[in-house]
C-alpha cells in the first residue's frame, strides 16, 4: 500500500496525527481563518458569511448546535441537497466534538466541516468524467489513485461489491453523499493504520482490542 495523501482532511479530534511535517490541511477557499470561534462559542467575524448563514438558516443560532434534521437543512441550504440520512448521520459521527455525547455539531465542527465538503464535492466533480451526477468504479479508482491511495486490487474488487452492487446483480453507480462516506472511510482506516506503521512499510502489528476499535465504527450501521 502506498502512503501519498492527499485528501481533505478529517478533524483533528478524530484521531488525526498532525505534526509540522503535515503536507496538507483544510482547505479555506476564501482565506484561512485565524480564529474560527469567538469567545462567545459562535462564528468569528473572519468565518465566511456561507457558513454562518446556514448554519443559522438551519436553527444552529438558537441552541449552539446542529442535530441530525438541521445539519440537513444547513447543507441542503449550501447546495448539498439529497445526501441520505445514513451519510448525514455518518458525518455526524466523524465531526461532532470528541467529549459530546450527542451527535450534533457546534460551529467549529460545522465550518470543518463545511470547508472539507467542498474540497469532496470538487474531487467527485473532477472525477465524474461523463458529468452523470455519478461515479463508477473505474472513476472512482482513478480519484483514489489521484489522492495517493493505491489500493491492492482485493480491496477496490471489495469496495466495487459492496458499493457497486445493488444485491440483485445488478450494477449501481455512486451519488455523492455515497462517494464522500466511501472516501472518508478509506482515508479514515489508512490514517489510524499510519499510526500502528510509523514506517510507511504497509505492515503493523496491532491488538485486537486495537483492530476492533478501530475497524468497527466504519462497518457500524448508521441506517
Amino acid at each position: 500500500m502506498a502512503y501519498a495523501p492527499s485528501a481533505p482532511e478529517l478533524p483533528e479530534s478524530f484521531g488525526q496525527q498532525v505534526d509540522e511535517e503535515a503536507r496538507y490541511t483544510y482547505a479555506y477557499p476564501y482565506g484561512q481563518p485565524t480564529n474560527q470561534l469567538g469567545s462567545s462559542g459562535m462564528f468569528s467575524p473572519e468565518t465566511h458569511p456561507d457558513i454562518v448563514r446556514s448554519f443559522e438558516s438551519a436553527g444552529g443560532n438558537r441552541s449552539g448546535f446542529l442535530d441530525e434534521s438541521e445539519l440537513r437543512h444547513a447543507l441542503s441550504f449550501s447546495g448539498y441537497e439529497g445526501i441520505s440520512n445514513r451519510t448525514i448521520r455518518f458525518l455526524l459521527f466523524i465531526y461532532k466534538s470528541p467529549g459530546e455525547s450527542l451527535l450534533r455539531l457546534g460551529p467549529k465542527e460545522y465550518a470543518e466541516l463545511w470547508n472539507c465538503l467542498a474540497q469532496w464535492r470538487a474531487m467527485f466533480d473532477r472525477y465524474d468524467r461523463d458529468r452523470s451526477g455519478k461515479m463508477n468504479a473505474l472513476e472512482l479508482r482513478d480519484a483514489f489513485y489521484h489522492l495517493g491511495y493505491m489500493l491492492p486490487t482485493s480491496v477496490l474488487q471489495l469496495i466495487n461489491l459492496s458499493q457497486f452492487d445493488d444485491g440483485t446483480g445488478n450494477t449501481v453507480d455512486l451519488c455523492f453523499d455515497r462517494f464522500l462516506e466511501c472516501g472518508m472511510t478509506v482515508k479514515s482506516l489508512t490514517e489510524k493504520f499510519k499510526e500502528k506503521d510509523p514506517g510507511y512499510t504497509g505492515y503493523a502489528t496491532l491488538s485486537y482490542d486495537a483492530f476492533m476499535s478501530m475497524v468497527i465504527p466504519f462497518i457500524t450501521s448508521y441506517d
